[in-house]
């Protein structure tokens, strides 16, 4: 049947929203191949030390040396760098000169979580604790009664270290923050959604059992510090000397009976963390230099020497920059940059936060997120339209579906991304990345097909 004069005007004119599923169902089962790495990578990257280990150990594979500062290296050249194993990027060399700007992908790869607290261990009638300080946005009351694995770096008063990850392997013991059971909880169900649970109240539920001694003032704590001594050779001491961490025990699962999502803790923002690796590792000759760096602290607002505040990617691009003999502020401003991030996906039970026209979809492809913030925009980098045309054109050429969106309605809410510190470095940048539903709950869902979209976006943007 013929076309209305109307139909083809709508056509011509207006942008049609696109599920891939719909679209183009035949891509799902290459979604699904690519999902089983991502998952293996989500259990075993739980916190970004682990998350930089394993990323480096699949750039070895693909043939990753050390950056030397002042060598100058041919186009297809693989290189890493890391800094104070919280930070990796990763290089590849490409076929424009430096001063024609590199193409940066920055994902950040630490997620919220319960922090131990410099003096952790304490008991109480007659149970052992640990004390957490909550680290990033969480929602607390949703930590309560869920399994708990510990994870960490421990350093010995002799200067050596250990790396504790306990309650992850069948067989391990997980731990728990306990909560009222109903019978009881008439006071606390009067108490605001967000002091659920409070933060003096997220504390670690560790051992019922004592050291036999009735000479001991505190044989239930000993008796745990003990268990610790005789596993990983630390004392009480250690603690302050240690960055140690509760996280769900969960591992990352099929959601769903078409098994289209994946269901896991720290998807935010270890999903763009994976797709912005799996893309570099796949680039061979690009147009650009690509500069793949996966940072920390995001969470807590980028701080600190391994965070985006930081100058140690500046320091980074001054040293590639000089193996060229060029000025890295030429290289900086001609550089384009995503900045990997996740946006909230629409979800139909909480509708009144989102605002339907401008929220991101599942199974819709990456967002691309024009500005964050709250407030007016504030604390966001608000991309311009020359870089969003940049952008669009990159993943319309290479067939790539994707959405815009925003991260619910005006003055609902809002939160920023590492995007406003790659600007503050004169280059243009924009967010992208997958939509996800329950974003920062210990259990986070993500649509395959849009992560399998999100590296066919990050392969775009790495033009060969």
């Amino acid at each position: 049947m013929e076309k209305t004069e109307g139909q083809k005007l709508e056509e011509r004119l207006c942008r049609r929203k696109q599920n891939i599923g719909m679209e183009r169902p035949g891509d799902f089962s290459e979604a699904e191949k690519f999902s089983e790495g991502y998952k293996s990578f989500l259990d075993r990257s739980k916190i970004e030390r682990e998350c930089v280990d394993v990323s480096l150990e699949l750039a070895k594979k693909r043939g990753y040396q050390p950056f030397e500062r002042g060598k100058k290296y041919p186009a297809g050249a693989k290189l890493f760098f890391l800094n104070r194993g919280k930070n990796l990027i990763l290089t590849t060399i490409g076929q424009k000169s430096l001063a024609e700007g590199v193409h940066f992908n920055i994902a950040h790869i630490d997620s919220p979580r319960l922090d131990l607290k410099p003096n952790p261990l304490y008991e109480k009638e007659e149970l052992s604790y640990f004390k957490t300080h909550y680290y990033g946005g969480i929602r607390k009351y949703q930590w309560g009664v869920t399994p708990l694995a510990l994870h960490g770096r421990v350093m010995r008063k002799d200067g050596s270290h250990v790396d504790i990850k306990l309650g992850e392997e069948p067989g391990d013991p997980v731990f728990v923050v306990t909560d009222l059971l109903p019978h009881l909880s008439a006071k606390q169900n009067e108490r605001p959604l967000k002091d659920g649970l409070k933060g003096e109240e997220l504390n670690i539920l560790l051992g019922s059992l004592p050291i036999p001694d009735s000479e001991l003032k505190e044989a239930f704590k000993l008796k745990v510090l003990s268990l610790l001594n005789e596993r990983y050779g630390i004392t009480e001491e250690d603690f302050l000397r240690a960055e140690l961490t509760m996280v769900p025990a969960q591992k990352a699962v099929d959601v769903g009976l078409d098994r289209s999502m994946i269901g896991a803790y720290g998807q935010d923002d270890k999903v763009c963390a994976y797709t912005a690796l799996m893309a570099e590792l796949d680039a061979k000759k690009p147009e650009y230099t690509t500069v793949t760096y996966l940072t920390d602290k995001e969470e807590i607002g980028s701080t600190g020497n391994t965070g985006m505040a930081s100058d140690f990617l500046l320091h980074y691009m001054e040293d590639l920059a000089e193996s060229e003999g060029i000025r890295v502020r030429d290289v900086l401003r001609n550089s384009l940059c995503l900045s990997a991030d996740v946006n909230a996906a629409y979800d139909p039970s909480f509708p009144d936060v989102f605002e339907l026209n401008n929220s991101s979809c599942m199974n819709h492809g990456p967002v691309l997120t024009k500005y964050t913030g709250s407030r007016g925009k504030y604390s966001s980098n608000d991309a311009s339209a020359e870089t969003m045309y940049r952008m669009i054109h990159y993943m319309e050429e290479a067939g790539v579906l994707w959405q815009a969106g925003e991260l619910g309605k005006v003055d609902e809410g809002g939160g920023g991304t590492i995007a406003q510190f790659m600007g503050n470095m004169d280059v243009d940048t924009v967010d992208l990345g997958v939509a996800v539903l329950a974003m920062h709950a210990p259990f986070e869902i993500t649509s395959k097909l849009d992560v399998y979209y999100t590296y066919r976006a990050f392969c775009a943007f790495n033009k060969e």
